[in-house]
C-alpha cells in the first residue's frame, strides 16, 4: 500500500519535513516514490512554512494512496489558506 506521509530531516532541535509518497514498509527515511513538497514548522518572518503539490497529492489519491494523519490536517490548512 502507497502512502502519503511526512520524512524528517534537519539538523538536531531544527526539524525540517519532507512530504513524500512512498510504499507502507519502507523506512520514513528510505527510498520514496516521489516527494510532493514540505513542511517547516519552525518557520518563521517571510520563510515559506508549507509547501505542497496538491495536483500530485490528489493524483495520488486517487490512485489508492492514503495520507497520514498529520500530512491530511496539513493540506487541510494549506486549502483553507488558500481559500
Amino acid at each position: 500500500m502507497v502512502t502519503i506521509r511526512l520524512a524528517r530531516g534537519g539538523a538536531n532541535k531544527r526539524p525540517f519535513f519532507s512530504i513524500i509518497v512512498a510504499d507502507r514498509r519502507r523506512a520514513p527515511n528510505g527510498s520514496n516514490i516521489e516527494r510532493i513538497g514540505f513542511y517547516n514548522p519552525l518557520a518563521t518572518g517571510a520563510e515559506e512554512r508549507l509547501r505542497i503539490d496538491l495536483e500530485r497529492y490528489q493524483y495520488w489519491l486517487s490512485k489508492g494512496a492514503k495520507a497520514s494523519e498529520r500530512v491530511a490536517s496539513l493540506v487541510k490548512q494549506k486549502a483553507k489558506v488558500a481559500a
